[in-house]
């Protein structure tokens, strides 16, 4: 199986402090490399990962706040300066793009590469991004300003080809592909050979649902629901419930619940307010409900399972 990982570059909400950086992520899934969300510190951090600059194919924003977009112009004149040569895509809100353009006229006029926008509804789900291994869903969210998180999931693989089946009935290599997709093998004494003592199922697909800045939505599971991993940020404890709600933001809690809901199998926190010394009581609260929950924390990296 496929590595399919997410790396934690900042999980801190939008005051800056001396512990957390502002949100952005690595998701690593079939070969490609992914950032979402891209704040303050973002290239430092990409540094610090050892991740290679130019590896990086697209870029989602749910938002602009800017704990989650103010390094984005930055890094991109950093590619600039690398030599990138392949284009670089930002799938974010359409109000970025003529911010996004004035930038780039100011302050990376001449890049070598292209930087594709494209704009996402963040008031719908659906489908932002789809190659032949890789789909991207909106998620729509509640926040302050438009807002989505996003799906991240492979599609389904081909079954696997039993080799000691293939070996035993001697079935030449131009017919493999045939067996992969479904067809039987009939031998030169016109034995039928079913498919399924042929092949193995594949791995069942995964996927990860990054949930940005959003006061609680109850009925969010059903969007996400079944994922492996979700990230939802869990800006404050149940203490500050009345506060979360009035800045658009959700409690441990109330993310746990979303988790617990969609039958995720993980539930990662981000987004902490900086009025917490440490996050403990983030942690402790959600697993009281959702008991496989993890803190995200800089520099960590969590697979998909």
């Amino acid at each position: 199986m496929q590595p399919f990982k997410i790396r934690i570059l900042g999980c801190g909400s939008a005051l800056p402090t001396l512990k957390h950086f502002a949100s952005s992520q690595i998701i690593e899934v079939r070969d490609k490399t992914f950032m979402v969300d891209c704040g303050e510190g973002t290239q430092i951090q990409v540094r610090r990962a050892r991740i290679h600059f130019n590896k990086i194919f697209a870029i989602f924003i749910t938002h602009l706040h800017g704990d989650h977009c103010f390094g984005l112009i930055g890094l991109i004149s950093t590619l600039g300066m690398l030599g990138r040569t392949a284009p670089l895509h930002i799938y974010a809100p359409k109000e970025l793009g003529p911010i996004l353009k004035l930038q780039m006229d100011f302050f990376c006029n001449g890049l070598e590469y292209e930087v594709t926008f494209h704009e996402v509804d963040t008031s719908v789900a659906g489908i932002v991004y789809e190659d032949k291994s890789v789909i991207v869903k909106s998620i729509p969210l509640n926040h302050r300003i438009a807002c989505c998180g996003y799906m991240f999931s492979e599609k389904p693989t081909l079954p696997h080809i039993r080799r000691d089946m293939i070996d035993f009935y001697r079935i030449p290599e131009c017919y493999r592909n045939n067996i992969k997709n479904g067809a039987d093998w009939i031998t030169p004494e016109g034995e039928v050979i079913p498919n399924n003592r042929l092949t193995e199922p594949a791995a069942a697909p995964r996927s990860y649902a990054y949930c940005s800045d959003t006061k609680y939505l109850p009925e969010l599971y059903k969007l996400v629901y079944g994922v492996n991993l979700i990230y939802h940020e869990a800006t404050y404890c149940s203490e500050n419930e009345n506060r979360a709600s009035l800045y658009y933001h959700s409690t441990a809690k109330q993310a746990a619940t979303v988790a617990l809901n969609a039958k995720a199998k993980s539930l990662l926190l981000g987004h902490f307010s900086a009025r917490y010394d440490n996050e403990n009581a983030i942690l402790n609260e959600a697993r009281n409900i959702f008991p496989n929950t993890y803190l995200a924390n800089e520099m960590s990296v969590f697979d998909v399972e």
